[in-house]
Order: C-alpha cells, then structure tokens, then sequence
C-alpha cells in the first residue's frame, strides 16, 4: 500500500495522504513520497489544479511520533524538519499551480500547518484545526510562525500556538484562518466544483497571483507595485488573456488552455 495515493482527472490530481492508521501521520518514507508527487504535478501539463487530502478519519495529525521515539528509526528533528516538512512547505507555495487543501478530518501539528500553506483551504463542520506542538514541549514549525500570524494576527496566532486550542472548521473561517467551512455532507461536492473551475482557468496567471502573494510577505510597496507591473505586462501577452478577452467581448464562455 502507497503512503501517498494520486489521481488524475479532468485535469485535476487528487493527492491523498493514505496512512489511515496513524490518522495519516508523516514518516520519512511519506514525506519523500509526497515531495515527489508534487513535483511531478508541477511538470504534467494534464494537471492544472491539485486538491491535497486525506484518506480515513483524518486529514493529517502531523508527524509519527513513533518513528522519532524509537531510536533505530529516529532521523532526528533536524532531518525532519530539512528534508521533510521544509522542502514540502517551500514545494506548495512555489508550484504554479493552485493547490487546494480538501481538510477531510482532524488536522495537527504540521498537517494543520501544511494545510495552511495551501492556496485554498476548505473543511467541513466536524473538523478541528490543533496547533498540538506546545502540548508535548515542542514549537510550531512546517511555517506555522510565519503562515498563521499573517492568516489571523499576532495576537490570536499566538495564543494558538501558546495554548493548542483546537479550533472548529466554522471558527478557522470566521478568523480567516481558511477560505470556508461547509457542510459534511457538501464537502465533497464543495471541492469538486472550486478544483475543476480552477483547472480550467488561465492557470498561468493563477500561478503569477501565487508567487505575488508569496513575494507581498516581504517585498516593500515599491518592490510590489514595481513586480505587479512586471507580470502584468507578462500575463497580458498570454494566449489565455487573448481568449479572455474575445470571449468577453464575443459574450461567450472562455477556453482557457493554461498558457
């Protein structure tokens, strides 16, 4: 059995985390397995949106603790961190292409951080979100100290982390922590309709609006207004904004081709 499950259709690929078991947790052999499947996502041009999900009960609870407690299989925290959650992090937010987080059950630790790093993320009304870290002596890393201040301020980041609240999919939207919280039973037709909508968008742009986010977290107002200038003048000789703008003008529905 694969720890990580692709598949791809109608230009979508669905990754799902598949160690059920352990409520998805990650050990070395799945974070490797994850950071190859989104790279080969990254080059398939049959894929265009990625939705990032779990099998079983849970989204994912973060890592297996069992392998950093047992010393024949301990990599050690700082492999973990640089050659597991690090790369895979730095791997979501740099793919020009969108990436969903479907939060199908619990997500902790760095599975909630992961999902975080998502462009959009979207969990049903059982879910909870956990910070756990502190709850073992440990600190939020997988970029939770830098992702969730910027989601939902200082303040209340901080008490997250501080205190390992688990906070329900309803209050994660109603802070801006996710993009929307629905229903159970919706969830599943909820992402399906956000996923093949974004696969068939002008996904260069969709990828430009990525990596303008990314650089607004450090870049001055100069440096953005000077970036956005510079990839609008990029996005505007595309063939996606040439068919935008003839089907605007001809009243129809656009055929966007990704590039």
């Amino acid at each position: 059995m694969s720890s990580i499950e692709l598949n791809i259709k109608n230009k979508v690929a669905t990754i799902s985390l598949n160690r059920p078991d352990v409520f998805n947790s990650f050990n070395r052999e799945m974070a490797f397995r994850l950071q190859k499947v989104l790279d080969g996502c990254e080059v398939n041009d049959e894929v265009r949106a990625i939705v990032l999900t779990g099998n079983g009960k849970a989204f994912c609870a973060g890592q297996d603790l069992k392998e950093v407690t047992d010393p024949t299989l301990n990599p050690g925290f700082k492999k973990i961190l640089d050659e597991h959650y690090n790369p895979i992090i730095l791997k979501i937010r740099h793919l020009k292409k969108p990436v969903i987080a479907a939060v199908n059950g619990v997500a902790a630790g760095a599975g909630a951080n992961i999902a975080l790093a998502c462009d959009i993320v979207i969990a049903h009304d059982k879910v909870n979100f956990i910070q756990a870290f502190s709850l073992i002596g440990l600190i939020p890393d997988s970029a939770g100290t830098f992702i969730l201040p910027r989601l939902v301020g200082f303040q209340k980041a901080t008490a997250l982390a501080m205190l390992g609240d688990k906070v329900t999919a309803e209050e994660a939207e109603q802070m801006g922590m996710i993009y929307k919280c629905v229903p159970f039973e919706e969830f599943e037709s909820t992402i399906k309709v956000i996923s093949d909508k974004l696969a068939h968008m002008p996904t260069k742009a969709l990828g430009m609006i990525k990596e303008l986010f990314n650089a607004s977290m450090t870049n001055t107002l100069k440096d953005q207004l000077a970036m956005e200038s510079k990839y609008q003048i990029e996005a505007a000789q595309s063939k996606d904004y040439a068919e935008g703008v003839a089907a605007f003008i001809e009243k129809r529905k656009p055929n966007f081709k990704g590039h």
